[in-house]
């Protein structure tokens, strides 16, 4: 009885400070930092005008969205993990109790107050952000289980909605019809990306009854569909500049996008040992021709 007793009030302290911050996932707030930042440069507005709204604004993206929607996949895939990743915060004891829900509950509050305080489109884009991470982990939706919708939002929230954040942050207003047009676009490729990121766990999605792509159509389809769906929006957006008279920037995306080709084309060789490889390169590639785009919208340096 004493050591029930003893173990329920361990479970009720609050977690050590470095248990949190595993569970917020430092190392993924980089995309949707890095797509934030190209919605920034997007606008054209300089910095030292809205430099608290770029500080609030990382803020936003990275540790409260994104560490959030970290908190509450792992607090709803802890029995999965117990079994998979034992050694994780949650499963492994050191955030014990409800604290893992409660860390996901605190962490959207905190999002939602500071998107309040910036900006009004700021926070429609975080309340939607908000949304799709409880919809992606949480039942009875859980996006996560579907190859269609769980890569679409979360290619929508890192890349399009973060964005969104960074231009309207700094402009303080909706922002204009060709940024809205590109960050739609390298949403869409992102769902490639996406669908790649699903590789590493094909053979558990298969049999946790998960319908990722590559574990409902099979690793070298979903990786030629990947691809494709990788490629085509980065020629909508070649087509784009030049129509609007960015021929350089328009040139520097074209030659990125062939390095790509060229690195798909070691990729779809063997999908499960190359996708690693081609996250560390094409992935790279494309994420750098986002940058090229957002100077170039932004005005920067006349491109």
């Amino acid at each position: 009885m004493a050591r029930v007793t003893t173990l329920s009030l361990a479970a009720a302290q609050p977690p050590r400070f470095r248990d949190v911050v595993e569970l917020l996932k430092p190392i993924t707030w980089f995309p949707p930092i890095w797509a934030f930042l190209c919605g920034v440069a997007s606008a054209g507005i300089p910095l030292s005008s809205r430099w608290p709204f770029l500080i609030a604004g990382i803020a936003l993206v990275g540790p409260l969205v994104c560490g959030t929607s970290q908190a509450v996949n792992d607090w709803f895939d802890r029995h999965v993990d117990a079994i998979n990743e034992p050694g994780r915060p949650i499963p492994s004891g050191r955030i014990a109790g409800q604290w893992g829900l409660w860390i996901a509950v605190i962490g959207t509050g905190a999002a939602l107050l500071v998107a309040a305080a910036t900006d009004r489109w700021v926070f429609a884009a975080t309340c939607l952000g908000l949304a799709f991470a409880w919809a992606y982990s949480a039942p009875p939706l859980r996006l996560k289980q579907s190859g269609i919708w769980g890569p679409s939002a979360v290619a929508l929230t890192y890349e399009g909605l973060t964005w969104f954040t960074g231009a309207a942050a700094m402009a303080g207003a909706f922002p204009s019809r060709r940024i809205m047009a590109i960050l739609l676009l390298y949403s869409a490729g992102a769902f490639g990306i996406m669908t790649l990121n699903d590789f590493k766990a094909v053979a558990g999605d298969r049999a946790m009854g998960i319908r990722s792509l590559p574990a409902t159509l099979g690793v070298d389809r979903a990786a030629r569909l990947a691809c494709v769906v990788m490629v085509v929006p980065q020629c909508a957006v070649v087509a784009l500049l030049l129509h609007w008279q960015h021929q350089l920037v328009a040139a520097v995306i074209a030659a990125l996008l062939v390095g790509q080709l060229a690195l798909m084309a070691r990729l779809l060789r063997d999908p499960l040992r190359f996708t690693p490889w081609y996250n560390a390169t094409g992935t790279s590639l494309y994420v750098l021709g986002m940058l090229a785009t957002a100077l170039a919208l932004g005005g920067v340096l006349g491109l």
